[in-house]
C-alpha cells in the first residue's frame, strides 16, 4: 500500500489553513510556492479536497481557498479518502472459486466470505479508525507546538500579508 505525493501534498498545505485568520484565503500558487510544489498538481489536490467538503473555494481575481470546517472535525482519513478514493486497498478477486480443487464454487457466498479479505479488511479498518482519530488540528498543535518564536512570527507575518 502507498499513497500518492497528493496526500502528502494536501497535509503540508492544509497545515497552513488550520489558524488563518477570519476573511483570509490563500491563493493555490501562494501554497504551492510556500511548500515548492507544482502549482499544477496541488490544484488537482486541491479540487478534490473542496469536493469533498475540506476546504471551500473563493472564487475571483483574488480567489484562493480557506477550510470549509473547522480544523477539529477535519480527520486525517478525511483528507487522505478525498485525495486517494474511497475504495478498499485490497480487492478480492474471489479467485478461490476458480480453483482446480473446488468442486462446488458456488458455496463461496457473502455467507461464507474469504478469509483473505476479511483479515485484511478488518486490519485496513483499524488502520481508518487511527487515522480518523486524529485531525488536522491536532496536526497543527503537535508539530506548531516545537516552533521556535521566530518561525511562528515568520509564519504570522506570512499570513498577514495574504
Amino acid at each position: 500500500m502507498q499513497f500518492s505525493v497528493g496526500v502528502e501534498y494536501a497535509f503540508h498545505s492544509l497545515f497552513y489553513l488550520v489558524d488563518l485568520p477570519k476573511g483570509k484565503i490563500v491563493g493555490i500558487r501562494q501554497i504551492a510556492e510556500l511548500n515548492a510544489i507544482t502549482e499544477t498538481y496541488l490544484s488537482k489536490v486541491f479540487t478534490k479536497l473542496s469536493k469533498a467538503g475540506i476546504v471551500r473555494a473563493v472564487p475571483g481575481v483574488k480567489g484562493g481557498y480557506e477550510l470549509a470546517r473547522s480544523a477539529e472535525d477535519i480527520s486525517f482519513w478525511e483528507v487522505i479518502e478525498a485525495v486517494e478514493g474511497p475504495s478498499f486497498f485490497f480487492q478480492c478477486a474471489e479467485i478461490r472459486k476458480k480453483n482446480i480443487f473446488v468442486d462446488d464454487p458456488s458455496l463461496f457466498t457473502d455467507k461464507c466470505p474469504c478469509l483473505i479479505k476479511v483479515v485484511i479488511h478488518e486490519a485496513e479498518q483499524q488502520f481508518r479508525e487511527n487515522l480518523g482519530a486524529k485531525s488536522l488540528r491536532w496536526l497543527y498543535d503537535r508539530v506548531s507546538g516545537d516552533f521556535d518564536q521566530a518561525k511562528k512570527t515568520a509564519i504570522s507575518d506570512w499570513m498577514q500579508a495574504l
